[in-house]
């Protein structure tokens, strides 16, 4: 199994933003060109991107779509895009637009039926992303915390075929205060699948923590504000992942 890096592009109001700890008040505007971010990490070396529209995850409007369009027109590595996608129409409008695969994340708790149709037609380009505080799923640009435990979901979602998950630690997300290896190895251990991790990724040994157990399912991390403060350069996080 590979370890792969994701670049993040957080999409709001058409820009490349930051949020801490998923707070839409605690905004860094980092970029008003996502098309050019997307195009430097291309060429620096990046197998994949991984992008959230902010605005869909919140109200479920795709605000953001021709950027993301614009992103997969313009770039020749697999894009991956989550944010609002809670039904089928939201999911084959990015598909129709060229998306690699799509991270569905709300839906697995709010409708878990739909889930099922997307994975049984759809598996192999289909990412569930679990988001999770204190342990418990958060939904809704994670404005909401349900009362369902991230492994618990995991192991329902792999048992409907999920292959691929991706798991923030909301904590951490925008802290780079590290990673929760832990509990990524406890969701790739209870699903058997493989995990992706995101969240409080600052350096290289960050990194070189997740990718030590990329043979437990550990299958890459999604890193953003690093890359952007320049805490992290690309094109050593890249070398780094695909260490042996």
């Amino acid at each position: 199994m590979t370890f792969t890096l994701y670049p993040a592009i957080d999409l709001r109001s058409g820009r490349c933003v930051r949020l801490f700890q998923g707070d839409f008040q605690q905004e860094t505007v980092y970029d008003h060109d996502p098309v050019t971010v997307a195009s430097r990490w291309e060429k620096k070396g990046a197998k994949w991107l991984h992008i959230v529209d902010l605005d869909a995850a919140r109200t479920g409007d795709p605000v953001n779509i021709s950027v993301i369009r614009k992103i997969v027109q313009t770039v020749g590595i697999p894009v991956q895009v989550g944010g609002g996608v809670r039904d089928m129409k939201r999911l084959k409008m990015l598909l129709d637009e060229g998306v690699t695969r799509v991270v569905i994340g709300s839906a697995a708790v709010d409708n878990p039926d739909f889930v099922k149709a997307v994975l049984n037609r759809y598996a192999d380009r289909i990412a569930v992303g679990l988001d999770a505080r204190n342990g418990l799923v958060a939904t809704h640009g994670w404005l909401d915390t349900s009362k369902v435990r991230a492994e618990e979901l995991g192991k329902e979602m792999a048992a409907l075929g999920a292959d691929t998950f991706i798991f923030t630690d909301i904590s951490r997300d925008g802290t780079l205060m590290g990673p929760n290896t832990s509990a990524v190895r406890s969701l790739a251990k209870a699903t058997g699948k493989n995990v992706i991790a995101s969240g409080g990724v600052k350096n290289t040994d960050h990194l070189r923590e997740l990718a030590r157990f990329h043979n437990e399912g550990v299958a890459g991390a999604i890193v953003g504000k690093a890359l952007y403060t320049g805490d992290m350069d690309i094109m050593e996080a890249l070398r780094v992942s695909e260490e042996k």
